[in-house]
Formats: C-alpha cells, structure tokens, sequence
C-alpha cells in the first residue's frame, strides 16, 4: 500500500508539473502574441520605408543602410536604457508594490530625454561620419538628409518603448499594438506623400522619408501617453504623476541595470553596422543585397524579440513572488517557444528566397539582377544565423529578468567582436568570400553568444538564485 500511495504521490507530482508548464507557455504565448505583433508592426513600417526608397534606385536603399546604421548606433544606446523599465516595473508588480512600477515608468522616461538631447544633435553629423568611414561622398551626402529628418524620431523612439515595457509589466501590452497598427498605414502615405511629392507635398526623396517616420513616432508616443493617463487599468499607477521629479536612487538603479543591456545592444548593433560599411567597401551591389537580407532577417527577429519581452516580464514576475520554480520555467518556456517559431520560418525564408528581394526591388532589371541573385544566396546563408539569433534573444530576455545583464555584455563582446567580427572579416576579404563570408561570421558569433546564454540561465536556475530587490517602501 505505502508503494501504492507513493506511485499515486509521484503520478500526481508529475501531472502538477505538467500543469505548471502548460499555464506557463499559455501565459506566455498571451503576454508575448501583442508584444510580438506590435514589433512586426514597427518593422512593417520600416519595410515600407525601404521599399519606397528602393524604388528610387540601389543607390538611394544604400544610403537609407547607412543612415540607419548610424542612427541605431545612438538608438540601441537609449533602447537598452529604457528596456530596464520591463524588468524593474515586472519585479514591483510581482512584489505588489504600485508606486514601485510607476517609479520605474518614471526614470525610463527621464532617461530617454537626457540621453537624447546629445544623440539628436549627433545625427546632424551623419554625412561627416561615414565620409570619415571611407564611404562614397554621395551615398554619405544622400544618408546625411535621411539622417537630419530621421534624427529627431529617437526620444519619441524611446519613450515608446519605455511606455510599451510598462504596459507589458502589468500584462497589458494590448494597447502598443493597436497604435501600431493605426500607424501602419499612415505612415505608409506620409512616407509616400514625402518621398515622391505627392497630395500638394514637396518631393523630398530620402529626407521625406526621415520626416515621415519622426512625425509617426511622435504620434505613437503621445498616443501612448494619453492611453496610460486616461485608460483602465493604467491610469490607477498615474503615471503622469510628479513627472517632473527625477528619482535619481532609482535612475541610477536603471542605469546599472540597463546600460550593460545597452552595452550588449551597442555591440550586437555595432557589429551588423561594420558589417554594413565593410559591404559599401566591396561594392553597392553588396551593400543593397545585405540590407533586404538583413531586414528580412529583422523582420523574423521581432518575433523572438517579443517572445523575449514576455520572458523578462514573466521571469520578473516570478522573481518578485520570490518563486524560483517558476522564473526557470518561465525563461525555459519562452526560450522553446522562440526556438520553434524560427525554425517554422527557416523553412519559409529557404522557399521563397528567390522572390523576397523582389519586394524591395521591383521586378528584375539588368541593373538589379546581381543584387537578386545576392540577396537570395545571402537569405539561404542566413538559414542557422535566423534559429540561433532567436534563440540569443529570448535568452538575453530571460536573463533581464534576472537583472543579470553585465555577464552578458562580456558574453556579446567575446561572442561578437573577437569571434564574429574576426572571423566575418577574415572570410570577407583575406579568404575572398565577399559578402558571403561576412554572413558565415555572423552565424559563428551569434552561434556562440546563444550558447553562452542558455548556459547561464540554466546555471543561476538550477541553484534557484533570485536578484535581490530593493524595499519599495518610499512613498513617491
């Protein structure tokens, strides 16, 4: 009987955990399904920038690379900065502390104006900084006009995201996902109307571009605002409320927390806008090729990218229960859901390689038919970088939620620069791959970073340790 009651006892044991990851993966698939179509929205929009521009010719879709090769130089930098607002405001609303997820709000927002008044100013020097790369003075010239319209998009960028976080912290993230999707199309007719000069606006190519996203950007942002001051059940947290006091004990926590996440973003970033300036070394037949598989690619990524802000909200989550069971089964959980979603789209990249550079480009000329023919080989290397790059990032993702984001940024530095750079470097030019090689690098240092990270999570679970978490007994 006693070996009886104990299978029963074991049976159940094992039906309970079940359970437990079953809720946990359904959950998760519900935090990160409006994250998730919110970030395609954003890249919709993106892709529809570049599509217009590419119809004005390889030349103006190789500036557009360039231009916003620097401008996410600076927007990655505040991007990490504010992407602490998730986890800090996850953990306060685990731990049931209110003015903890409204203070977090707070200094994200704060943050992102104090960082981008120099980062606004910065991309006014955009044209003299890829001069100074070595760039062809008339794709630099044409980047330098995207740049000075597409510049002042970078603190509206952020508080969006920081806005976005918070809605997610409290498991509402619907909202960011119906301004996105209003956005969509009007940033598609203002994108054109400023482009090409159309319904009584001037024609102003790839300046009108910049403008276009600034203005919708703007909007998304004050849309948010409204929605959080005035909406159930954001309003409750004010978020509004002594705006104009920056809580500088909880800014500098944000700081720790999210400069390594900017560190990290920096070095991955900088790492694919290296690879952009070595393609304009090779040729601008490269560089346009790598820029429709690079956004192909993007647009894959943001749905791991969301996958991974569900983990960092539901690991936090966990963490400010004080449950360690749960924060490894929920990064676990995200991580399989990120990895089985990319491997679904390798197969669907592989097929239609030959027909997605024609979205960019329109139909096939004797001047693109290079372009096409790289594009694809590039979309086919890109096979394995696609699966281990979701898997970094929902990684990455459950590690914030952890707030441990300084062994990953020396985790990116080795993974990145003296593995991937090296070796992208070393297959593009000394072994004479070309643009091929610079491919084959990326894969081998995302390959590495994604295991580096998966190693860590399972290490800091498996002992059960949890962050400490400051007292939230301040009232503000």
């Amino acid at each position: 009987m006693t070996h009886r009651n104990a299978d029963i006892a074991a049976s159940a044991g094992t039906l309970a955990e079940t359970n437990h990851w079953r809720v946990e993966m359904n959950a998760t698939v519900k935090l990160a399904l409006p994250i998730a179509l919110t970030q395609l929205g954003q890249v919709a929009m993106m892709t529809s920038d570049l599509m217009l521009i590419g119809h004005l010719g390889d030349k103006a879709i190789a500036a557009a690379a360039l231009g916003q090769t620097v401008l996410f130089a600076a927007f990655v930098v505040g991007m990490g900065l504010v992407s602490a607002v998730a986890p800090l405001a996850a953990q306060a609303f685990g731990a049931r502390e209110p003015r903890m997820v409204r203070r977090s709000l707070r200094v994200g927002l704060w943050a992102a104006v104090l960082l981008g008044i120099p980062a606004t100013a910065l991309q006014h020097l955009g044209e003299d900084i890829l001069i100074a790369t070595g760039q062809e003075p008339e794709s630099a010239r044409l980047a330098g006009l995207y740049l000075i319209g597409l510049g002042w998009s970078l603190v509206p960028g952020w508080w969006f995201i920081a806005l976005r976080g918070f809605m997610g912290a409290v498991n509402r993230p619907e909202p960011a996902l119906w301004v996105t999707l209003v956005a969509i199309p009007i940033n598609a007719l203002l994108a054109y109307a400023l482009i090409y000069g159309r319904f009584g606006l001037p024609r102003l190519e790839l300046l009108g571009a910049g403008i276009a996203t600034t203005i919708v950007n703007l909007g998304m942002c004050v849309a948010c605002v409204w929605i959080t001051y005035r909406q159930r059940p954001f309003r409750k947290y004010r978020v509004l409320g002594r705006l104009w006091r920056i809580d500088w004990p909880l800014l500098g926590r944000l700081i720790a927390v999210g400069a390594p996440i900017s560190g990290s973003f920096l070095l991955e970033y900088g790492l694919f806008a290296t690879a952009a300036i070595m393609m304009g070394w090779i040729s601008t037949t490269a560089l346009a090729a790598h820029q429709i598989a690079l956004q192909t690619a993007a647009i894959l990524f943001m749905v791991p990218f969301g996958i991974s802000m569900a983990a960092t909200v539901r690991v936090g989550h966990a963490v400010g229960r004080h449950d360690a069971a749960a924060t490894r089964r929920a990064g676990f959980a995200a991580i399989g859901l990120g990895a089985v979603f990319m491997a679904a789209m390798v197969l669907i990249v592989i097929a239609l390689r030959h027909v997605i550079p024609l979205a960019f480009l329109g139909t096939a000329t004797a001047d693109t038919d290079a372009t096409l023919v790289l594009a694809a080989t590039l979309l086919l290397l890109g096979s394995t970088f696609f699966i281990v790059d979701g898997v970094q990032t929902v990684a990455n993702g459950a590690l914030r939620g952890l707030n441990d984001t300084r062994v990953p940024l020396l985790f990116a530095a080795v993974s990145f620069w003296v593995i991937g750079f090296s070796t992208s470097y070393g297959l593009a030019f000394p072994a004479g791959l070309g643009a091929v090689g610079i491919w084959i690098g990326f894969t081998v240092g995302l390959g590495i970073y994604a295991g580096l990270l998966l190693w860590r999570f399972d290490a800091l679970t498996r002992r059960g340790y949890l962050p400490a978490t400051p007292g939230h007994t301040v009232a503000h």
